[in-house]
């Protein structure tokens, strides 16, 4: 059975000014992510579920070491590319299995009414059981504009996310325009590194800043605290 590798995952609350540093230095040290557009950009919409209990909410909040959430993810407004996510957070690392679905099932899952396909994959398998058995639905949506890095050594992954936005209108999820707040204080925006077993010292170094403090910043927290949205 093949071994499940846990990655590293650290957040930096930033400010504009912080991050244009930080790209600059990054961007001479790493390639963008080939999927990122000419301006080295890609939008991300993502829905996350949780059940009727609000247990991914609260055990976010509690600080449960062991968790995971759904989530259905697309990119630049390109709804014929959809994937369905499980993240699984376990000791502070994390793992994500994902598969596709097509439009059609997403807007079965948006309607309460999804049907699983008998050629399921093994996350649509389990996000079906929990969809029923634990009533999982949409309770958020969250978008904003990812810049992303890439080094073969160690799959580093650096991101610079702006804009981030939250929308409590799940059923727009799949419409082109959103409804949305900001998540984050006026000029704040957000770091991200992800790595396997080690990050490069180069690199390390290039992103220390003074004042610069690691965070626990969970986007889907965030956003579910800010809109106020514990309806089922």
């Amino acid at each position: 059975m093949e071994q499940i590798k846990y990655r590293n995952e650290l957040k930096y609350q930033c400010s504009e000014q912080q991050l244009q540093l930080l790209e600059m230095r990054i961007r001479h040290l790493c390639p963008p992510d080939p999927h990122a557009g000419a301006d080295g950009q890609y939008t991300v919409r993502s829905l996350y579920f949780d059940d009727y209990r609000n247990s991914c909410y609260y055990d976010n909040e509690d600080g449960v070491n062991r968790r995971e959430k759904f989530r259905i993810r697309f990119y630049d407004g390109r709804t014929d590319v959809i994937t369905l996510e499980c993240k699984q957070k376990i000791d502070g690392k994390n793992h994500k299995y994902a598969c596709r679905i097509s439009k059609e099932q997403c807007e079965a899952i948006l309607g309460g009414h999804f049907v699983l396909p008998p050629d399921a994959e093994p996350v649509l398998n389990k996000f079906f059981l929990r969809y029923h058995a634990e009533f999982y639905r949409p309770k958020v949506i969250v978008e904003y504009e990812r810049t992303p890095f890439l080094y073969r050594t160690g799959n580093v992954r650096i991101t610079f996310d702006r804009n981030i936005a939250a929308s409590s209108r799940v059923r727009d999820f799949l419409k082109p325009r959103l409804m949305a707040r900001p998540m984050m204080p006026s000029g704040m925006q957000l770091l991200e590194v992800k790595y396997d077993e080690l990050i490069p010292d180069f690199i390390y170094n290039e992103l220390q800043l003074d004042n610069l403090q690691l965070s626990a910043y969970s986007k889907y927290y965030t956003a579910r605290r800010i809109t106020g949205n514990f309806c089922i």
